[in-house]
């Protein structure tokens, strides 16, 4: 059983109107109601943003829910629960006392438990001659199962909204990459127009998805990114022969030449700006030497200021004054971070010479974004600048998939 009546929490805790109206409704549980105390847990982590929740508090809860006895919970049984701290805080994952306090405050803030305190704040239970709890002081759960039904149904309508919003991101990828194919190989086979200007604006689009978009951004992208590849499609229509599949001798040739003879490592095909060259002009030609092919380094073209710190906000920190607002401003954050990630002098040194001390300073900021999955800064900016010695490598995907937000993988690197 529990008790239905309003008390006041132990000490300086405060008690506020929305605390008594819980506890005043917790009164009104009816006897016969029954819940699956996991399925209530369940429906509670699923709904844990509009609910105001962190995961941490969730795994209070849950060691709450594991001190009660049976699976179910009854509205005539006892839903009083009263471990110690240090029992709690075991079963929390060994939490720190101070932050199981927070997150208990937050439990109850969210009209999940109720605290029901006795005289000095201790938590116990007096028992009756045959062993039955007569009175309890804890964590009243009563609470979970008056809003067993709320919080399925709010369970169901987040993960509706989750699943719309898997649906839409899936579209997003794909249409994103029918555009960036589609541009590429109008600036590869050097169709009519001014495909400069479309590039700037698919850079732009990207640019814009946040880390970690909404519905309504991810819609928003994606209406805009269908708009972009339907002006290309149609763009590609007027050129006329730009869409035909079967090219002169001489693009074949071309293309053959400019084709990399090993795997790119990277998630996305480049344009020519991203790999360097300005539109319109030809890739370099292969020069045999020693009986082997190689392709002529061609430099590696900057991307925009602004584009970079979207991609890679956490440099800003290490900027002169906490910001970064020029490329002079980023080089020089890019060397304190250098030395900050363990890389030493010579691998950047021979960045800055074979990349160009702008992307030198980019590919720091991208390692920097990444340094949580990648054991060897230094060995892995130098596999970075071997590849750009060989043309194999591009800023480009790199600051793309930053840019997604949902590029980086957890495996290790480097």
């Amino acid at each position: 059983m529990h008790s239905d009546h309003v008390t006041t929490p132990f000490g300086r805790r405060p008690i506020t109107l929305a605390l008594v109206r819980g506890q005043q409704a917790a009164g009104t549980l009816s006897g016969s109601k029954t819940a699956d105390k996991w399925k209530v847990f369940r429906d509670a982590c699923a709904a844990m943003e509009p609910l105001g929740l962190q995961s941490a508090s969730l795994a209070v809860l849950d060691a709450l829910l594991s001190f009660h006895p049976q699976k179910e919970l009854r509205g005539d049984g006892q839903l009083v629960v009263f471990p110690s701290n240090v029992q709690l805080s075991l079963r929390a994952h060994g939490m720190a006392p101070s932050t199981l306090r927070r997150h208990l405050a937050a439990l109850v803030d969210a009209g999940l438990i109720i605290r029901r305190d006795s005289a000095n704040g201790k938590r116990f239970a007096r028992r009756g001659t045959g062993g039955e709890v007569e009175t309890a002081f804890g964590f009243d759960l009563a609470p979970l199962l008056l809003r067993a039904d709320e919080l399925a149904t709010l369970a169901e309508t987040v993960l509706a909204a989750r699943e719309t919003l898997r649906k839409l991101r899936e579209k997003l990828t794909i249409c994103r990459r029918d555009t960036r194919k589609l541009l590429s190989a109008a600036i590869e086979e050097q169709a009519e127009g001014d495909w400069q200007s479309v590039e700037d604006i698919y850079i732009g689009l990207v640019a814009r998805i946040p880390r970690r978009p909404t519905l309504r951004d991810v819609s928003d992208a994606l209406e805009s990114m269908e708009l972009l590849k339907e002006e290309i499609l149609n763009r590609l229509q007027d050129n006329g022969n730009s869409m035909n599949p079967s090219t002169s001798d001489g693009q074949n040739e071309r293309h053959i030449q400019s084709s990399n003879p090993e795997p790119s490592h990277e998630s996305e095909p480049s344009s020519r700006e991203e790999l360097g060259r300005p539109l319109g002009q030809e890739p370099p030609p292969l020069s045999l030497r020693e009986g082997r092919e190689k392709v002529v380094q061609a430099p590696i073209k900057a991307f925009p200021l602004g584009l970079v710190l979207r991609a890679c906000p956490q440099i800003v920190e290490y900027g002169p004054n906490g910001r970064i607002e020029h490329w002079r401003e980023m080089m020089k954050a890019a060397v304190v971070v250098r030395s900050f990630l363990g890389v030493s002098p010579s691998a950047y040194e021979e960045a800055c010479e074979t990349m160009g001390p702008e992307n030198a300073a980019v590919a720091i900021a991208c390692i920097l974004e990444r340094s949580n999955v990648i054991n060897s800064a230094g060995g892995y900016l130098r596999d970075l600048t071997r590849r750009a010695q060989r043309g194999e490598f591009s800023l480009g995907p790199m600051l793309m998939a930053l840019l997604r937000a949902n590029g980086e993988s957890g495996e290790r690197t480097g």
